[in-house]
């Protein structure tokens, strides 16, 4: 009993500092979404109309307010989601990531409907872009990547579109929808995980006829790498797609199977390093916003595995990994450092990433037993 108060304790002072750095966001009337923030100063580098990553800032939001009850929170909350809405149709399939977070967060905490309506467009227009010869649904011309790649790709990031599909179908009675969404979670697995486990994170096929012409890591270490971020983002929309879909036994055969693969895989202090394939130096980056969306989802796998064995073992991952994240990387003023975005371009190779605080936000919030567990 002692070691569970004392557990709680820490989750709680990791919560106060968090809600710290939310309330100083808030404090600092940004006129852009807050994407890339400097740890040493707490300046937000913003984005106009959330980027890929608005949605995160918003589910922060929500969070914050469904654990303090403040409506200061729930405010701000209405605010962004309101400067989300010119996404809806946004031809990209990372709208899986601005509507889940953004909106269907908000709905489940705090049955907020204009949170759910705007969720609910932006997966029937998610299902309106899915390609039924490839089977799934591609980048979309707005995708971050869309410049530096043709129309016939797809990546691992794009698998969170059927999270937000399968809810919009549960609500809707969509039948399609699911299938959409099922199907998109499918063909990732197909094209993105290897027989181990590990996932590679993007895909090129032919526009006409579907047939894969190659499989290769965009952001990773090398094309054979995996991509912390890749991994991650497989772990998540596995899993959310499993606690959405409890019938469908492949989805959490999935979800084990790519979350096995990190725990084989992470180094023995739980945090990754930017790429699994990546020389280790003195000089070779972290990723702590990786590594808390493989918490969150190892969390979440814990809570839905059938496996009592199973789900343990999942959860004390869980939450050694997010401790490791408290101790050694989230400061005073509830900063979370050293998330590395874009080595490759040399973008923001050890920084606060609001997905990362999202993320982290999340699971140490659950841990502290004031989250429920359907987010």
């Amino acid at each position: 009993m002692a070691t569970l108060e004392a557990d709680r304790t820490f989750w709680r002072q990791a919560q106060t500092n968090i809600l710290q750095r939310v309330s100083s966001t808030i404090d600092q009337n940004l006129n852009g979404f807050p994407h890339i923030g400097d740890p040493k100063t707490g300046e937000w580098v913003t984005t106009p109309d959330g980027f890929w990553t608005g949605g995160f800032w918003i589910g922060e939001l929500w969070l914050a307010a469904s654990v303090t009850g403040d409506d200061r929170y729930l405010e701000a909350a209405k605010h962004w989601l309101e400067k989300l809405e010119s996404r809806v149709e946004s031809k990209t399939v990372f709208r899986g990531f601005l509507f889940y977070y953004g909106a269907v967060v908000g709905a489940l905490l705090h049955g907020n409907q204009r949170a759910a309506v705007l969720a609910q467009r932006a997966a029937q227009s998610l299902g309106q872009q899915f390609d039924p010869v490839v089977n799934m649904i591609p980048l979309g011309k707005e995708a971050e990547e869309a410049h530096s790649v043709g129309d016939g790709e797809a990546n691992i990031d794009g698998l969170p579109a059927a999270p937000v599909m399968l809810w919009a179908a549960q609500r809707l009675g969509d039948a399609e929808l699911r299938q959409r969404a099922l199907k998109h979670a499918g063909r990732s697995a197909e094209l993105f995980l290897r027989d181990d486990g590990g996932v590679i994170q993007s895909a090129s096929f032919d526009t006409t006829t579907g047939k894969i012409i190659r499989r290769y890591t965009h952001k990773g270490y090398a094309d054979d790498s995996i991509w912390t971020r890749a991994q991650a983002w497989a772990m998540l929309g596995f899993v959310l797609s499993a606690q959405l879909e409890r019938s469908e036994t492949s989805l959490i055969q999935l979800a084990e199977k790519v979350c096995d693969w990190w725990l084989a895989n992470i180094p023995q202090d739980r945090v990754a390093y930017w790429d699994f394939s990546a020389p280790v130096t003195a000089d070779t980056k972290r990723d702590t916003s990786g590594t808390a969306i493989a918490a969150a989802a190892l969390l979440k796998l814990s809570q839905i595995h059938p496996d009592a064995n199973k789900a343990a073992v999942y959860r004390d991952a869980a939450q050694a990994t997010a401790r490791a994240l408290v101790e050694r990387h989230l400061n005073s003023r509830g900063i979370l450092a050293d998330g590395c975005f874009d080595p490759k371009n040399g973008t923001a190779v050890s920084n606060e990433l609001i997905w990362g605080d999202y993320f982290l936000f999340e699971t140490v919030a659950t841990l502290a037993g004031d989250l429920p567990s359907s987010v």
